[in-house]
């Protein structure tokens, strides 16, 4: 009897929570972010992205309609110093001249469990596209938490004489914090 009653608010919890489900469509970009962590002769340096774009349509309860882009202004990058700014700029790194954005759209979301998804999708940067996998927490009041890892050589970030792994990590690890707002 008391599995019984317990299994019974246990589904009226869950209940409740799809019944509360709402469609999220923006972020709110002064209380987001963007950071990436790299490694350079084994020392983690932090980084981020100042400008950034999310169009978003997202639904727990609707996984199969959800999408995502992230359109990031490589310009808008903070990568330590100004002099690694300068640096990172140029044609062997993300060459932003000739490609000044980086760009992910989503092709598919799934549930990994109580708040917890994977969106999956292309990551263009500088003219390269991948297929890249996140896992995110997203919680009622449209908090998005993410981690994944790029590994720059995929994407000619980092050619010529910085294309040795031992003065630069090939894995970047990049990190989202995003405020999402229900329509």
């Amino acid at each position: 009897m008391k599995k019984q009653i317990m299994a019974i608010l246990i589904s009226g919890l869950a209940m409740t929570s799809f019944a509360n489900a709402a469609e999220y469509n923006s972020i709110q970009a002064d209380k987001s972010s963007l950071a990436f962590v790299y490694k350079q002769m084994g020392v983690p340096i932090d980084g981020n992205f100042k400008k950034f774009a999310v169009q978003l349509n997202f639904d727990p309860t609707k996984l199969a309609a959800a999408k995502a882009v992230l359109d990031i202004d490589l310009t808008s990058i903070d990568a330590g110093s100004d002099d690694a700014n300068d640096e990172v700029a140029g044609k062997e790194w993300f060459n932003t001249k000739a490609f000044p954005h980086a760009k992910f759209e989503s092709s598919s979301f799934k549930s990994l469990g109580v708040n917890r998804y994977e969106v999956t999708g292309k990551m263009t940067i500088k003219g390269r596209t991948q297929t890249v996998s996140a896992p995110f927490t997203f919680n009622p009041q449209g908090l998005v938490d993410g981690v994944f890892v790029l590994k720059r050589a995929d994407y000619a970030i980092g050619e010529g004489s910085w294309s040795d792994f031992g003065t630069v990590a090939n894995e970047i690890q990049i990190k989202f914090h995003f405020l999402a707002k229900a329509k």
